[in-house]
């Protein structure tokens, strides 16, 4: 496992500027981008420019951006380890629900 360190400010910033090389690149307007995806040029804006946002509004611009399934493999559980015998199997703690 690798560590960066990236703050969720800054992550939110890259993934505004993503989106805006990915609006540019199929030559759309921020107005274009706001009518298409439902939400509103000033929503858009903010986002852009400080990567603010909702996260529906988020996945309604990722949508017509063509990007929505990436967002399934965010929190996808880790492939549990191999386990070798039924003995292993039963002794297998993982967790099945919270605890509140």
């Amino acid at each position: 496992m690798s560590l960066q360190f990236i703050t969720p400010h800054e992550m939110a910033e890259t993934i505004a500027r993503q989106v805006q090389a990915k609006r540019l690149s199929l030559n759309w307007s921020q107005k274009t981008l706001s009518e298409r995806s439902g939400v509103s040029f000033g929503v858009l804006k903010k986002f852009e420019q400080t990567g603010v946002i909702s996260l529906e509004s988020l996945l309604k611009i990722a949508l017509v951006l063509e990007s929505l399934e990436e967002f399934k493999i965010l929190f996808k559980p880790s492939a549990p380890e191999h386990l070798s015998s039924m003995d292993d199997f039963l002794k297998d703690k993982t967790r099945k629900r919270g605890r509140k």
